[in-house]
C-alpha cells in the first residue's frame, strides 16, 4: 500500500491458475517456511523489494480449489519497504499497477471476489 492506493499483479497469460487476472504478489510456502519468511521471499522473487512494515490482514481458502488439494490465501497489507520501487522481476506477472481502492474493487477481472471484500474493508479503517 502507498499514499491510499494498493499495487495489483496481473498474472502472467501462462499460469494454471487465474492467467491473465489481477492478483496480489506472492505464493507459496515452501516446506519449512514461516508466513512471514515465505512473504519476504516472496515479494524479493516477484517485485524486487524487501517488507518493511507489514501486517496479517485474513487468510482465506481459495473458493475453486478441490477438497482434496485446498489452497489458502494469507493476505498482508505492506506499508513500508526497502529495495526501490516495485518492479517485476521474473514472468509470473506480466503487468504492475497501483490502484486506487474504488478502482481496483471495480475491476472486472480481479482474480477472486473475496479480493473486492478485502480492499473494502482495508480502505474502510
Amino acid at each position: 500500500m502507498r499514499e491510499g492506493t494498493l499495487l495489483l499483479a496481473r498474472r502472467g497469460p501462462r499460469r494454471v491458475a487465474y492467467p491473465g487476472l489481477w492478483s496480489f504478489p506472492g505464493g507459496h510456502v515452501e516446506e519449512g517456511e514461516t508466513l512471514d519468511e515465505a512473504l519476504v521471499r516472496e515479494l524479493r522473487e516477484e517485485i524486487g523489494i524487501h517488507p518493511m512494515q507489514y501486517s496479517l490482514l485474513r487468510s482465506f481458502r481459495d473458493p475453486n480449489s478441490g477438497a482434496d488439494d485446498p489452497v489458502c490465501y494469507h493476505m498482508y497489507a505492506v506499508t513500508s519497504w526497502s529495495g526501490g520501487q516495485p518492479t517485476l522481476c521474473g514472468d509470473e506477472h506480466s503487468e504492475l499497477a497501483w490502484f486506487a481502492p474504488w478502482v481496483a474493487m471495480a475491476l472486472p477481472d480481479l482474480a477472486l471476489e473475496e479480493y473486492r471484500l478485502l480492499i473494502a474493508e482495508l480502505f474502510r479503517q
